[in-house]
This record gives C-alpha cells, sequence and structure tokens, in this order.
C-alpha cells in the first residue's frame, strides 16, 4: 500500500474519526428523581469503559507462558456540571447516603438491588447528532463509591463548578451498535 494522503483517507479514517465530545450519560438511581434527566445535560465529561483480562504466569523449567485469567471491572468516573440548584449532587448524595446512612452507619435497603441500579448508559453519537448512535455502553449493577469535593476558591471566576463522582459496578455489556452496524453495511456496499 502506497504511504499517501489518498490511502489515508480511504483505509484510516473513511468516516472522519469518532468526536469525544459526542456523547451522552443516562442513569436511573434507584430512588428516582425528577431531576435524574438533568444527568444527560450536566454530565460534561465520562469515559467508554475499559476492557481487562488479567494474566496469569505458569512457571515450566525456568521459564514462564502467560494464560488468560479472570475479566475485572475498574471503576467508572463522570465529570458533572453543578448548577445551584445542586440537582445532581443532590442525587448522588442521597443514593449515597441510602448505601449507607452518614450518622447511623446502616443501610435503608434490605437487600443488593435496593442500592445497585440497572438503567445506566454511556452513548458515542455519530456526526450526524442524537439518533444515530455509535456505540451504547450499558453498566449493571452500578453505584456511587466516591463524591469528589467541590472546590471553593475565591481566584476562580468566569467558572462553574465540577465535582466528579466514581462508580462501581458489575459488569458493562454493549447495549446498542446500530450506528456502527449502519456504517459497517454503508461500507460493505460501496
Amino acid at each position: 500500500m502506497a504511504f499517501d494522503i489518498n490511502s489515508f483517507k480511504q483505509f484510516g479514517l473513511p468516516f472522519g474519526g469518532a468526536r469525544p465530545s459526542l456523547f451522552e450519560v443516562w442513569m436511573t438511581p434507584p430512588s428516582a428523581s425528577a431531576n435524574q434527566d438533568k444527568i444527560r445535560f450536566q454530565c460534561m465529561a465520562a469515559q467508554l469503559p475499559a476492557a481487562t483480562v488479567g494474566s496469569i504466569d505458569v512457571p515450566y523449567f525456568g521459564r514462564k507462558i502467560k494464560v488468560a485469567g479472570d475479566r475485572t471491572f475498574a471503576d467508572w468516573q463522570v465529570n458533572i456540571l453543578n448548577d445551584e440548584d445542586f440537582p445532581i449532587r443532590a442525587i448522588m448524595e442521597s443514593w449515597s447516603n441510602d448505601i449507607n446512612t452518614l450518622a447511623s452507619n446502616v443501610r435503608l435497603g434490605a437487600n443488593i438491588e435496593d442500592y445497585k441500579s440497572t438503567d445506566a448508559f454511556v452513548t458515542q453519537y455519530s456526526k450526524k447528532g442524537e439518533g444515530f448512535p455509535l456505540r451504547r455502553y450499558k453498566f449493571v449493577g452500578i453505584y456511587p463509591n466516591n463524591i469528589e469535593a467541590i472546590n471553593l476558591d475565591w481566584d476562580r471566576t468566569n467558572s462553574i463548578e465540577t465535582f466528579a463522582v466514581t462508580f462501581s459496578y458489575d459488569y458493562w455489556e454493549i447495549d446498542s451498535q446500530e450506528g456502527t452496524l449502519d456504517i459497517v453495511d454503508a461500507q460493505a456496499t460501496n
């Protein structure tokens, strides 16, 4: 294959590349709130989840081979814009308090399902916009394990408060590949 710009345009990024700013996070905490839909608008940063399979060293006569181990799922973090009514912060603090109350050190629900949500998604969109998802990941058994502090500072003018929330979850799965399948189909017909 020739090293030229036309080859790259044809084989490197024929669709122009996926954009990191075209995403949406949506979730339903166990104690749903009227403000939960604001997560879609106030989540300013997230990640598509990592896929990690561990490795096991097996020694044999002074040498080691590697065999695949168990899959692990790293915590997932999102960054939230904070508005003056603290809608998402209040949801996350309430969810965290249901898991382990601030004063009495007890869980409000009796079962794991009482604090884990099965409705949490991160969606990567096409440059065509909403309604054209490239990939959507569903987080199963998700709950917040860390709500970071909001830094206050007299020097920080002309900025909006943000805070991060870190979630633990049981596993993720690919919930939708509609856009990806459309692209693959279009590529096959061209």
